[in-house]
């Protein structure tokens, strides 16, 4: 099956250790023939490591500390944005539903507002761009 997480997606880990449970954190590797996937600063596990010599270069000995991988099912896709669950995979209660229904109402309106200034801002430049040329024939006239 397709894996619907993705490098560099934000996730909440839902279910595992009582230290990783409700982290938000980044992609950093999938694993899709494990349906596994790694998250930045969950599930940290130490590794006591001999120290190795290969190809001429040499590996330290001591203790590393990294990130494990965890099940795929274990962690949900946030929004960027409102850091929330993107797919709604949890039932909302009707007044929660209600109260999100009307931020999500204003978010175009906020957009279309910007748009209208944007759209306005060349318009002006178009006008004074035309005065100046106006305004320096004027100052040539009277220095002649």
């Amino acid at each position: 099956m397709k894996m619907k997480i993705r490098k560099g997606d934000r996730v909440r880990v839902m279910r595992g250790d009582e230290d990783n449970k409700d982290k938000v954190g980044e992609v950093i590797r999938v694993l899709p023939k494990e349906n596994r996937v790694v998250v930045q600063g969950v599930n940290m596990v130490k590794k006591h490591q001999k120290q190795t010599q290969s190809g001429g270069k040499t590996i330290p000995a001591g203790i590393r500390e990294f990130e494990a991988p965890i099940h795929a099912s274990n962690v949900t896709v946030l929004d960027r944005e409102a850091e929330k669950e993107a797919k709604g995979a949890r039932k909302v209660s009707k007044a929660k539903a209600d109260s999100t229904k009307k931020p999500a109402a204003k978010k175009p309106a906020e957009k279309k507002a910007e748009t209208k200034t944007a759209a306005r801002k060349p318009a002006e430049k178009t006008t004074e761009s035309k005065a100046k040329p106006a305004e320096s024939k004027k100052k040539a006239a009277k220095g002649n």
